[in-house]
């Protein structure tokens, strides 16, 4: 099955390249990279767990638009929270971007690479 990379090349603040793509179309499938909530500069876009879901949300939904997609088609998502006591406010957050139709979900606790990242989002959207 042939794919396409949406989005292009992944880099750091710094500028240092990513061996991975922010999204990939597959037959009619949008499989996104794991979002954090780094701002457009690429830092955190702060330190609390709403703030931080907000903005991985944000680009998830940015990253489904330059695939002509939206949130609406989400049918997946996998989750990891480094605290678990941070669930019910993550939680609050999340149902206000899938109100309606929410999809299948995963969450799990974990450590995250970036210090300071409170939270992962990886979304699979079917985009016919």
């Amino acid at each position: 099955m042939k794919h396409e990379i949406i989005g292009g090349a992944l880099t750091l603040a710094d500028g240092k390249p990513l061996p991975l793509s922010k999204a990939v179309r597959a037959g009619d499938f949008l499989l996104l990279s794991g979002q954090l909530g780094l701002n457009q500069q690429g830092v955190l876009a702060g330190d609390s767990i709403e703030i931080q879901t907000r903005q991985a949300l944000q680009n998830i939904s940015a990253i489904l638009a330059e695939a002509g997609a939206s949130l609406t088609q989400v049918v997946k998502t996998t989750v990891w929270l480094v605290d678990g006591a941070d669930f019910a406010r993550f939680n609050a957050v999340y149902a206000e971007f899938f109100a309606q139709h929410p999809p299948v979900r995963s969450t799990v606790v974990s450590g995250l690479v970036l210090k300071g990242a409170l939270v992962e989002i990886e979304v699979m959207a079917y985009a016919p």
